[in-house]
């Protein structure tokens, strides 16, 4: 499902409304796949999604996000979630076979 999200720190943070279908499913399965809106130019994460509860962490996206999407997040209440990266991949198009390139994180 498409979301608008940002990087912050080397982590992926997105919010969607805590009874949306993207929520329930994350609900029962952390388990999320990120990817760049650029098919020539694919970069895929895998990742698991974590709710986000600390608030300075909630604050500095908000900040960010509102400034990214001209979306006012002064009274926003809905879940925020953080992935964690755990396997990246990315390629050009027109050099598939020579570009592929797979990365891992910890």
């Amino acid at each position: 499902m498409i979301v608008w999200g940002l990087w912050l720190e080397g982590r992926f943070y997105f919010s969607t409304g805590q009874k949306s279908r993207k929520a329930r499913n994350l609900a029962a399965n952390p388990r999320c796949v990120i990817c760049s809106e650029r098919a020539e130019q694919a970069v895929v994460v895998e990742g698991v999604a974590e709710l986000v509860s600390d608030r300075t962490i909630r604050k500095q996206f908000g900040e960010l996000y509102q400034k990214k999407y001209k979306w006012d997040m002064k009274d926003f209440s809905e879940p925020i979630y953080i992935v964690r990266p755990r396997v990246a991949f990315g390629l050009f198009e027109k050099k598939f076979m020579a570009s592929a390139t797979r990365w891992t994180f910890e």
